[in-house]
């Protein structure tokens, strides 16, 4: 899309001209309506016409800025390139036949149809299927069956080698009308798969930790529906990982493997497994509310480190990754494409017959010209560093250089290090480490190449042994050691708020570097993010921008209680030896209307006084009713004192934070028991507007 262009404005199709409309070819893309019903059953309304123009209209490269532009959830979701590593890492080669049922507009279709050799997709919905087939129109291995499931499936070959449900298989029971709907779609699926072939299912976790964190269910849209077992109803079912394993066995399936999509599979960023499962700090993630307002009742962060400390990750990841049948060598995948696309590529941990390795795989073509030159970063820092003490992670290019290989290097990274000495409050420990950091890269520093991205987390030490192992970001330019540690300690401490403890002017110190210099060294990473993200806004930076809030309950159960407190009233009684706490009550619950406040206070013969503390902030009051035992009380000070200033009999305005009314009671009619009934309005008023009030009533008196 040429940027001087206006952007596409909707089309909003009636039913009768959509039918009218269907087209079985777009592009290269096939479209069959053999089973379609003659009419849409779902739909999210326009903005489905919106997203049609757009994919009619932009190139896959223009969707992130449109994606920013519009700042929509379902733009968002339809159109992020992010939706597609949920399959991107799976070993599908390019002869191979795959399935995507539920394929919508497309975001999985893209990513399978440029791996495979064909995919066969099946969508109810006619409109889906067009933004589908407008979207890859420049693929041709792309089939849309347009219909119900239930129709077209008796017609679907059994020859599959991947069948792919993502974000589907929660919808079982709209799909398969029986008494047990998810074990019949299972066993409904494996007979279109080879033997050898894969079964693959993205679904949320019931018991994802976001959900008691204070998400939505993302399917009903409430607070802990999934928790509590759906009781509202609701067409969508999703499972813990033990009821996904007893739908498994009641099937008869033995050869499956659990994947933990995080933060979860609509936007996968990393993706573990039970082979490689997420360390202590790794998830820091977590504020994934793009399409509902959500609470905060805990950092996520500091419960997903106990839960990992326990080894329940797996019950409480936020989704599950299963595949049924087949096998992937890969235990660990980490994304890197929320970049600028010369430098999207992805990590793997891959389990090899002669060992585990990693590998860094570029996503595009554009990528592979920053994966090769790891090779040559490899070989330079090698040379810089021979003799340090600081090792290099040996770098391997594959025959055809479509990735570059690292050896798996066993140790704790110095940042999990630090961390555990920042917990102790050992800092000598830490400064230990930090001083040992600071003397092994400051080693060949008049050599002229750098590694710009020595943060801690990217060092592994194994006893004596520091090995650097990720140096994508080597420059060939001379750069101060002390820029390096000082971006490295300023990354470390951005990271986690915990981390704020460090005396950074200490650090500063050691380094020597000033103030000035600091604001430098972080505009220059400011310049530096923006080139490696293209100028693209972060995920965090487009949640923000389409306006969901997180409300933090804690907050608001502190002004609840704040407002309970303030709108209630303390009574003292003084029977012949003055106020005392002992002899006082609060008194809730007297508000009428926000500022009226009616109180019916007894006491017996024995009080003297009785005194009102109104509120526990400056305030002003005006006493509109005052009575006895049914006898209007004069406002005089013979009958009532307080420690404001009277503007006029009955109205008073206090500066203090404890203001206070005293009833002279026994000079009234009195009895055995008595009451006294009060009737005030009461306004807050800041403490200085309240001062200046008082003083204006002096000078006028």
């Amino acid at each position: 899309m040429n940027e001087s262009k206006s952007r596409p404005k909707p089309i909003f199709l009636k039913e009768e001209e959509l039918l009218g409309k269907l087209p079985e070819e777009i592009g290269k893309v096939t479209l069959d309506y053999k089973y379609y019903p003659g009419k849409d059953l779902y739909s999210d309304g326009a903005i489905e016409d919106e997203i049609l123009a757009i994919v009619k209209e932009a190139s896959r490269v223009e969707y992130p800025s449109v994606i920013e532009e519009r700042k929509s959830w379902p733009i968002l979701y339809h159109l992020s390139p992010l939706r597609g590593n949920i399959v991107d890492w799976l070993p599908i080669k390019p002869g191979d036949k795959v399935l995507e049922i539920g394929a919508g507009c497309g975001a999985i279709t893209e990513k399978l149809s440029e791996k495979a050799g064909s995919v066969t997709c099946i969508d109810l919905s006619a409109k889906r299927s067009l933004i589908n087939a407008y979207r890859n129109q420049d693929r041709d291995n792309i089939e849309i069956r347009v219909g119900n499931f239930s129709d077209i499936e008796p017609s679907l070959s059994e020859d599959y080698d991947f069948a792919c449900m993502i974000g589907v298989f929660e919808y079982g029971q709209s799909y398969i009308h029986t008494k047990t709907p998810y074990e019949d779609f299972l066993k409904i699926m494996k007979k279109h798969v080879k033997k050898e072939g894969c079964i693959v299912i993205a679904i949320e976790n019931k018991f994802g930790l976001k959900y008691w964190a204070g998400c939505k269910e993302d399917h009903v849209g409430t607070y802990f529906s999934g928790l509590e077992g759906y009781p509202e109803g609701g067409s969508a079912r999703t499972f813990t990982r033990p009821g996904l394993e007893k739908i498994l066995k009641n099937c008869g399936v033995e050869n499956y493997s659990f994947y933990y999509p995080y933060p979860d599979y609509k936007f996968p960023t990393t993706i573990y497994s039970d082979k490689r499962l997420p360390g202590a700090g790794e998830l820091t993630d977590n504020m994934r509310n793009f399409d509902r307002d959500r609470m905060v009742l805990f950092n996520e962060k500091y419960v997903f480190d106990g839960i990992i400390a326990d080894d329940l990750f797996p019950h409480f990841s936020n989704s599950y990754l299963v595949l049924i049948g087949g096998s992937a060598q890969t235990s660990y995948v980490k994304y890197s494409n929320d970049r600028a696309q010369k430098y999207a590529l992805r990590t793997e941990i891959v389990d090899t017959p002669e060992g585990r390795v990693v590998r860094k795989i570029p996503l595009n073509q554009l990528a592979k010209e920053h994966i090769q030159g790891m090779k040559r970063s490899c070989e330079r820092l090698k040379e810089r560093y021979l003799g340090s003490g600081l090792a290099i992670n040996e770098c391997t290019l594959s025959e055809n250089g479509s990735y570059a290989e690292f050896p798996y290097e066993k140790g704790v990274t110095l940042e999990e290090l630090l961390d555990r000495c920042l917990e102790r409050d050992d800092m000598d420990g830490f400064y230990r480490l930090f001083d040992r950091y600071y003397e092994l890269i400051s080693f060949g520093e008049e050599k002229d190449v750098t590694d710009y991205d020595l943060i801690f987390a990217n060092i592994l030490v194994d006893g004596d042994r520091w090995t650097v192992i990720d140096y994508e970001w080597t420059l060939d330019e001379r750069i101060p050691s002390a820029e390096i540690a000082f971006r490295a300690v300023y990354c470390y401490v951005l990271e986690e708020e915990k981390r704020n403890k460090l005396n950074l002017d200490l650090i500063m110190d050691k380094l020597g570097i000033s103030q000035q210099k600091a604001e430098d060294y972080r505009e220059k990473e400011g310049k530096f993010q923006k080139k490696v993200t293209g100028r693209r806004s972060s995920m965090g930076e487009i949640r923000a921008s389409i306006g969901t809030y997180s409300v933090d309950p804690k907050m608001l159960m502190e002004c609840h209680l704040k407002k309970i407190l303030n709108q209630r009233i303390q009574v003292y009684y003084d029977r012949g030896n003055g106020f005392t706490e002992e002899d006082s009550f609060y008194m809730p619950d007297i508000y009428v209307s926000e500022y009226e406040i009616e109180a019916r206070i007894p006491f017996d013969g024995n009080v003297r006084r009785l005194r009102i503390d109104p509120a526990d902030r400056s305030c002003m009051i005006k006493i509109k009713e005052l009575r006895q035992n049914e006898m209007d009380v004069p406002l005089q000070k013979k009958y009532v004192q307080t420690n404001g200033k009277t503007i006029k009999p009955g109205c008073y305005v206090f500066e203090t934070q404890d203001p206070n009314v005293c009833i002279a009671v026994s000079h009234l009619s009195m009895h055995g028991e008595n009451l006294l009934f009060v009737k005030m309005e009461l306004a807050p008023v800041p403490t200085d507007m309240a001062n200046d009030m008082t003083n204006a009533v002096k000078k006028l008196f």
